[in-house]
């Protein structure tokens, strides 16, 4: 190691970790990146087999799944660590908000996080549309609706934009590269700053004047055993990637027809879908400009040092109504007819 250490300079990685930070909830960001390896990983395997021009779109799909071995299995673990990635990206949003760590000298960290979520999500999003089922193609059509949307700015999104080359083609050049290459060099941002500033302290420890809660009396450890406990953690959540891609494996439907809408997106675009129904596909665009200028805001509206939730009511009060806002919205769908929009 120390050979090693001597020509990649592996030790000025190193940091003392505070007690807290080995608990499952502060682990959340690193059991993200590992959601995040395990879908590069599968996605490589994925890419030489797919086929991304619309004629063969979702036939190289289906031979993916019956035609190669473990193809089928590859892609279970694509499908749940991609559900596993957004998941416990929301939860790490929360515990974040929830313990203050968004709050001065952390601001910056706070806004890569929720870039990182709106990644995800878009990954999710090209993701589905990649399978050129009716799924698929729906989420196409709100795609290229919502580009209409935007006008010039949108043009991206458009058909139109490069003549012969299929909008499918640009789609997946933007989940197989685009998306991940800029998640990738953000994670990296994200995880020197976490070194700078160093994990949160815990926000039950008394702050001092300059608002920064004093951490010299939690016991310290080293970033090594840190390491090994989110190992630990990847190894489980590996392990139920791998359990539901056996027992729930995704499916994937006929190719799809033009001039019908009659699929439901996935569960994540529920939300803005109960929006598109009640006031039309622009809701979807003004909902989700919405919802991450409210994440992008917090901290700079919340100025206040204190940190532990108890001393911070109205920022639990207004995080609180925008996740039942978000939660009722979500569970709507179930109950709600789907209009026709495209």
């Amino acid at each position: 190691m120390d050979v090693i250490d001597e020509r990649l300079g592996i030790e000025a990685l190193a940091y003392r970790v505070p007690e807290h930070a080995n608990r499952l909830v502060w682990t959340l960001g690193g059991i993200t990146a590992i959601s995040f390896v395990l879908l590069v990983a599968s996605g490589v395997v994925m890419v030489q087999f797919y086929a991304p021009i619309p004629e063969a779109a979702n036939q190289s799909v289906r031979d993916l799944m019956t035609e190669v071995w473990g193809g089928g299995l590859v892609r279970g673990i694509h499908f749940w660590a991609a559900q596993a990635m957004y998941v416990t990206a929301a939860l790490h949003l929360i515990r974040v908000f929830l313990t203050g760590s968004y709050k001065r000298p952390r601001e910056g960290n706070w806004l890569i996080g929720v870039t990182l979520f709106g990644l995800t999500t878009l990954a999710i999003f090209t993701g589905t549309v990649l399978k050129w089922d009716q799924e698929g193609f729906e989420a196409l059509g709100h795609n290229v609706e919502v580009g209409n949307l935007l006008g010039g700015v949108g043009l991206w999104f458009s058909p139109e934009m490069s003549g012969r080359i299929s909008i499918l083609i640009r789609l997946y050049g933007a989940h197989v590269v685009i998306i991940p290459g800029i998640i990738l060099v953000l994670v990296i941002l994200h995880l020197l700053l976490v070194k700078r500033h160093k994990m949160s302290p815990h926000p039950a420890l008394r702050a001092d004047a300059s608002g920064e809660q004093a951490s010299a009396a939690e016991p310290t450890e080293p970033f090594t055993r840190h390491l090994r406990r989110l190992a630990a953690f990847g190894v489980v959540l590996t392990g139920m990637v791998g359990m539901f891609a056996v027992l729930f494996p995704p499916g994937i439907g006929p190719s799809p027809v033009v001039g019908i809408e009659v699929s439901d997106p996935p569960w994540m675009f529920w939300w803005p879908f109960t929006l598109e129904n009640w006031f039309g596909l622009s809701a979807i665009l003004y909902g989700e400009i919405a919802f991450f200028l409210i994440l992008a805001s917090v901290p700079l509206v919340d100025r206040n040092p204190k940190r532990w939730w108890r001393e911070r009511p109205v920022a639990m009060i207004l995080g609180l109504l925008v996740l039942l806002i978000v939660v009722a919205l979500t569970l709507l769908t179930a109950v709600t007819p789907a209009g026709q929009h495209l």
